[in-house]
């Protein structure tokens, strides 16, 4: 049974998708101006606030239907670390491809977000899953979410260095985290956003060994 030990890096919607953003955007702006307009001294602007809709836009890294996938981090079994690059549609594809070899997914949170992402930008680029997987929940296969496993489905989250530091491996975290992302992109520090994903990968790989004593 191989195992596919995952991380995915993701960005903001790119420019083509604004208009239906800001569309998207003061739809909300008008219900909450409805919804503000029955309670007594409420306010909402009518107009457009330009750094909301920027933080608006920046919420979208994780939102399927219009943030992107940037690279997706991948160990199989024992194997050496790797990253998928480029395209998006080109990397999903490859990412299903290898998925053909695979018995279980392994991630950190990967329930609620890597996977489901994987599965939401996949539909969205045309790009046909080769794996039909079961989101069931409260199980771990074929997908072992490793945050899921810890916290043993209860309604609460931890992060992957918390985690990791619990049990004394060292944190994957150090020079960057998920939230400079896209700075990184920004200022073209490509390689380092890579580096980053590895890291994510080598270190759910040592927690997941840790939690079903395989190390």
């Amino acid at each position: 049974m191989k195992t596919l030990f995952l991380d995915i890096e993701t960005l903001p919607a790119d420019e083509a998708s604004h208009d239906a953003l800001a569309y998207l955007y003061e739809r909300k702006q008008e219900k909450a101006r409805k919804k503000a307009g029955a309670a007594e001294g409420a306010a909402v602007p009518a107009a457009v606030d330009a750094k909301d809709f920027e933080q608006f836009l920046l919420s979208t890294s994780f939102d399927g239907a219009f943030g992107r996938i940037l690279c997706i981090g991948y160990a199989v079994d024992d194997e050496p670390t790797d990253v998928l690059t480029g395209d998006e549609c080109d990397i999903l594809r490859r990412f299903w491809e290898l998925a053909r070899r695979v018995r279980r997914f392994v991630g950190h949170n990967v329930m609620d977000f890597d996977l489901r992402f994987i599965y939401q930008r996949s539909i969205v680029c045309g790009v046909r899953p080769s794996v039909d997987l079961s989101f069931a929940r409260y199980r771990c296969d074929p997908i072992y979410d490793t945050m899921k496993e810890w916290v043993k489905w209860s309604n609460t989250n931890v992060g992957l260095e918390h985690l990791a530091l619990a049990l004394g491996i060292p944190t994957p975290k150090e020079g960057i985290d998920g939230s400079q992302v896209f700075d990184f992109y920004k200022a073209g520090k490509l390689d380092e956003i890579a580096d980053y994903c590895r890291r994510d990968v080598e270190t759910t790989r040592a927690v997941y060994k840790r939690m079903t004593f395989s190390s």
